[in-house]
């Protein structure tokens, strides 16, 4: 398939049929993956701390540190949510949280090494603003912080902290916030010592579609100097109890047929990553079902925890048993994955 451009990919998003979209994006994923399989992993999201200096307009999730619900987690949960995971199959865990101004590298250190010395699980964790802002706090390069956290025990880079890489729609939404450019830079840092990340996308909030192609631009070009994104993660805005919807009411959660379209352009944009993800947590399982039609190839994560989007009012749940099942409804074979899309067994 030949590369499409910018301008070909905002006529594509703007003006494609649904229908000439999906099919377009279902042909490419045939080409990588014929065999037919759609993988997913199962993990936990553990949020170590919701205390953040960040106060995203689209968050409902932070608090401040003198908030009654404010926390940082102990030892102690933080082992019982791994000693669950583990008895459930589990494999990795999502370690991320709120940029808090009172946790030092010595904080992250201390749990990484905590983690790796109980527990044999993989650590996928800390976003591009956490690892941004323990490099200023400590005056370190990102390159060192990195370092120092792969050596105590992180195994890879979550895509939190992106949402969308334009500055014109981060200046509105989330002023106190990591640049883009800072955001590319820590993932470039993590490709050259060898650390994988993903990278992911929250649209339909105040951004447009030359904001959502612009963002899928950055991370192409990022992916064609350093190969080291495993997986590209799209997700719609979740409005309730944001201060966003606040100052602009006519937000509406972005429908399906949105979703959809930029998933399936996603897929052909992306011509140099080779997995794709539905977001069953945001879309719901039938959706996510629909998106294996639409250039997914993967599945997600069981997610046997999550706080971030159900903060925001929404709250599916799904079952490793609903998984497998929505993933042989749709005519796949599911399989079980490592954070590298290693398969480790199939259903």
């Amino acid at each position: 398939m030949v590369r499409i451009n910018t301008k070909e990919a905002l006529e594509m998003l703007k003006e494609s049929s649904l229908y000439e979209l999906g099919k377009k994006a279902d042909d490419f994923r045939k080409k990588l993956h014929p065999e037919g399989i759609v993988t997913f992993v199962i993990d936990r999201n553990i949020n170590y701390t919701n205390i953040c200096i960040n106060k995203c307009k689209f968050c409902a999730f932070w608090r401040p540190s003198n908030h009654s619900e404010a926390y940082v987690i102990s030892k102690e949960e933080l082992a019982k949510k791994i000693q669950e995971t583990l008895e459930k199959g589990g494999t990795q865990i999502l370690l991320q949280g709120g940029v808090n101004p009172d946790l030092g590298i010595d904080f992250y250190l201390d749990m990484l090494k905590f983690i790796k010395e109980n527990f044999k699980i993989h650590v996928h964790g800390f976003s591009p603003p956490e690892i941004s802002f323990l490099s200023k706090r400590e005056g370190l390069t990102i390159r060192e912080v990195l370092t120092k956290l792969r050596e105590a025990g992180l195994d890879s880079i979550p895509g939190g902290g992106a949402e969308i890489l334009s500055d014109r729609v981060r200046e509105l939404q989330s002023p106190n916030k990591v640049k883009s450019e800072e955001w590319l830079e820590v993932m470039r840092q993590a490709h050259l010592i060898g650390m994988k990340t993903s990278a992911t996308m929250m649209f339909g909030s105040i951004d447009k579609e030359e904001d959502i192609i612009e963002h899928l631009s950055s991370i192409r070009k990022l992916q064609d100097e350093t190969g080291g994104f495993t997986a590209f993660i799209p997700w719609t805005f979740q409005p309730g109890n944001t201060e966003l919807k606040i100052e602009h009411p006519e937000i509406m959660p972005a429908g399906s047929v949105k979703y959809l379209r930029v998933l399936a352009l996603s897929r052909i944009y992306l011509d140099n990553f080779r997995n794709i993800q539905v977001s069953w947590v945001t879309q719901g399982i039938k959706i996510a079902q629909i998106g294996l039609r639409f250039g997914a190839n993967d599945f997600g994560s069981t997610m046997l925890e999550e706080n971030v989007v159900r903060a925001a009012g929404v709250s599916y749940r799904v079952s490793l048993e609903e998984i497998i099942e929505a993933i042989k409804q749709t005519g796949f074979k599911p399989a079980q994955r490592d954070n590298n899309y290693n398969i480790l067994r199939f259903f």
